[in-house]
């Protein structure tokens, strides 16, 4: 016997005369923030060149925020999730495929993208910088990968009849061969006897389009947090690699440096030893390690 509702339709008969049409939905996009590690140029081949974290970003071809920088990314299809959609945006954009993903937040801010409502569900990669390819898209004149610089500018805490609030602002700045871009970002989180809100704002922007400069905030947060407890460092290397140099990631990624003994104690069941040393490198040889499959 087919259940009926209230109006005494069964689920057959509501949904043949369902209206989506009765209701506004959004468009929703999947916006990614692509991380990688890559080093600096160094003029003295003897000492160990420096790595810097980088963000992708490709500079828009049309409207809105014509010119402006934005994170790679585009709508969702029909027939496609939005983990898939942010798959295909990654495959076109840097032509690599079966990396780290990770969903950030879904950003739905009222106004946050000028031509309709727009949600955006956003994601992280990380990849190994040797293995990409990076190119624009349809819709994008350049793509570039940029230096990020995410450093803390000023903490704030409130205490009110109803909890206490505390802010924290970052400065966000974004350098490529060509460009410099910068954002204030702000993260406030309220906390009551009942619950806790965090909530994400941009203070002031330069050169960045939508509200990018909020999610690649989000982004760097998520990652300085996760690197302190979790083998997600590893992804940002190569096959095989120096501790010397993992410990370069962890510090480009934290913006700190590490002590080397802590450090080395800290990663020692993350990685395993290989046969391998490093060759004509200008100095000592060093030994070469591999991610400890079992920890991942």
């Amino acid at each position: 016997m087919s259940i009926r509702d209230s109006n005494g339709l069964t689920e057959e008969e509501f949904l043949k005369q369902y209206d989506a049409g009765d209701y506004e939905r959004p468009s929703l996009a999947a916006d990614m923030v692509i991380f990688t590690v890559m080093e600096k140029e160094e003029s003295n081949y003897r000492k160990l060149p420096e790595k810097s974290l980088r963000v992708l970003l490709i500079q828009r071809g049309g409207h809105p925020f014509l010119g402006k920088w934005a994170l790679p990314g585009g709508f969702v299809r029909p027939n496609e999730t939005t983990e898939q959609a942010a798959e295909r945006e990654l495959r076109e954009e840097t032509g690599v495929d079966n990396v780290y993903l990770e969903q950030l937040y879904t950003f739905s801010d009222l106004g946050r993208d000028p031509r309709t409502w727009v949600m955006s569900c956003s994601y992280m990669a990380l990849i190994d910088s040797s293995k990409v390819e990076v190119r624009a898209g349809d819709d994008a004149d350049n793509a570039a990968w940029f230096e990020v610089s995410y450093s803390l500018l000023r903490e704030l805490k409130e205490i009110t009849p109803d909890g206490v609030v505390r802010t924290w602002q970052y400065e966000l700045e974004l350098t490529s061969e060509r460009e410099r871009l910068s954002a204030v970002v702000e993260r406030k989180v309220t906390s009551t006897e009942t619950s806790t809100r965090t909530e994400h704002s941009v203070v002031s922007n330069q050169g960045l389009a939508f509200d990018h400069a909020q999610i690649i905030g989000c982004a760097i947060e998520r990652l300085r947090g996760k690197i302190e407890y979790t083998s997600i460092a590893l992804h940002l290397m190569p096959k095989l690699f120096t501790l010397t140099e993992l410990q370069q990631v962890y510090e480009v990624v934290l913006g700190k440096e590490l002590l080397k003994a802590a450090f080395r104690r800290k990663v020692a069941h993350l990685v395993e030893e290989t046969d391998h040393y490093t060759e004509n490198a200008g100095h000592r040889p060093s030994r070469l390690y591999r991610r400890n499959w079992e920890m991942i």
